[in-house]
């Protein structure tokens, strides 16, 4: 059974390239909208570093110098192999120990409302990769959600924590799962936020995840809560890099 995949007792028959002479980082922003790194690129001073290369695309690693601080971003994949690989794969090219993940999430709480924060303090499992990197487990504990939690507080940034429900199945958020996940107290639902904090645990890496409360599913029918080519509060919500920017100086400095 999946749930009996991790295996700590023997090598992996193929590993990530871990380049000790990587361009080194004080932390990596990851995010998944190609409007956001379009906005990035025209507004800040970036420069391309490296590459992450998938079997059907190529990802470009860029440096920002920011308050004295080395950071990085790419575009990652959408979904938890993906996502995971790509950053395994990035350790070719970088070297890092401060992971920032941020994106849209879909909402479970009618009274959040569109576009605010949601700092994940949990993960459902609902994903196949966290359990080739973690023993098995409902949940995994987002182990800095405090020090996220603490940046928001300390720049007035309206939040909400909460769990999170990680999916890799986003057409299978059925009525049942969605009311067994949200009696368990989780507010959002995403496809990568459990098995990155996974591979982070077993990378000794630290992941400072927060979301974007996009769509909402707390209701009879979907809601979409946004017009198309309304950007804002939704998973393209390019303001928020600025968040992330500032949360990754902030965890540098802390």
């Amino acid at each position: 059974m999946i749930t009996d995949s991790f295996d700590d007792k023997s090598e992996a028959k193929i590993n990530p390239i871990i380049n000790k002479s990587a361009y080194e980082l004080d932390a990596c922003i990851l995010i998944f909208s190609d409007v956001i790194e379009r906005s990035v690129l025209g507004n800040y001073e970036c420069e391309k570093i490296g590459e992450v290369r998938d079997s059907a695309d190529i990802r470009s690693i860029y440096k920002i110098d920011y308050k004295g601080k080395k950071i990085g971003f790419f575009k990652t994949f959408v979904g938890a192999p993906s996502c995971v690989r790509s950053i395994e794969r990035s350790f070719s090219q970088i070297k890092t120990k401060r992971l920032i993940l941020f994106g849209g999430a879909g909402c479970l709480d009618k009274r959040i409302t569109h576009g605010k924060v949601m700092v994940p303090t949990e993960a459902y499992r609902d994903e196949g990769t966290s359990y080739h990197y973690a023993a098995a487990s409902d949940y995994i504990k987002i182990d800095n959600h405090g020090i996220v939690a603490d940046y928001m507080k300390e720049n007035n940034i309206p939040f909400i924590e909460g769990k999170t429900w990680t999916t890799d199945a986003f057409f299978r958020e059925t009525l049942n799962n969605f009311g067994r996940r949200k009696k368990d107290g989780c507010i959002s639902v995403e496809m990568e936020c459990s098995a990155v904090q996974a591979l982070c645990n077993f990378r000794k890496l630290e992941l400072y995840a927060f979301f974007t409360s996009g769509d909402l599913l707390d209701g009879d029918k979907w809601n979409q809560r946004h017009v198309d080519g309304d950007l804002i509060g939704t998973q393209h919500d390019y303001t928020h890099f600025d968040i992330a920017i500032g949360l990754a100086n902030y965890v540098c400095e802390h």
